[in-house]
């Protein structure tokens, strides 16, 4: 047998040198959305459903026929346990001037999602009634088809069950190197 290297992982790799690779690869940007429902729809006096978001950077298109995309989400995360409950969820491709929603939805420690969502333009998903961004190169409406725990994530894909283009203006928010970039 041979023995686990310093960096912990049998194959040799640390975390800061598979991050470093990793980070010299492009990404598109999109904002990950889902509507929880009430606790207790019954009860007139139970918050209301609530919006919920998160910048994701791992979203990739996995098949045309039937059309599914793939999204990565961190095992544990308030997605990933709205997803676990709930299939249906909504993805806005996000442009060059949409930094500030990204940034907004990626934070750590972040504030609620209903004061995150209080001045950001959006419409409701026809199928979903998830949030989808105002200004967004692309939305997609999804219902969750599979779900693969891989390491620490698990892989949602996703059948599409809408898709438009409600913006043509400006180029995608990119992420590069640790930060959010545009082509030019």
């Amino acid at each position: 047998m041979i023995p686990a290297p310093a960096s912990g992982h049998p194959e040799g790799v640390t975390n800061d040198e598979f991050r470093a690779a990793m980070s010299r690869l492009a990404a598109g940007v999109v904002l990950v959305t889902a509507q929880e429902p009430p606790l207790d729809a019954g009860d007139p006096q139970a918050p209301d459903a609530e919006d919920v978001g998160m910048t994701a950077t791992a979203f990739v298109s996995v098949s045309l026929d039937p059309p599914l995309v793939l999204v990565s989400l961190r095992l544990g995360s308030r997605m990933d346990d709205l997803l676990d409950e709930q299939p249906h969820w909504g993805v806005s491709v996000l442009a060059e001037s949409q930094r500030h929603i990204a940034g907004r939805f990626a934070m750590k420690g972040r504030l609620s999602d209903r004061l995150l969502f209080a001045d950001i333009p959006y419409a409701r998903g026809e199928v979903t009634g998830a949030p989808l961004v105002g200004g967004a190169l692309a939305t997609l409406e999804c219902r969750t088809e599979q779900r693969v725990t891989a390491g620490d994530h698990v892989l949602v894909v996703g059948r599409v069950l809408t898709a438009h283009l409600p913006s043509a203006e400006g180029g995608p928010l990119l992420y590069f190197r640790g930060r959010y970039r545009h082509l030019g």
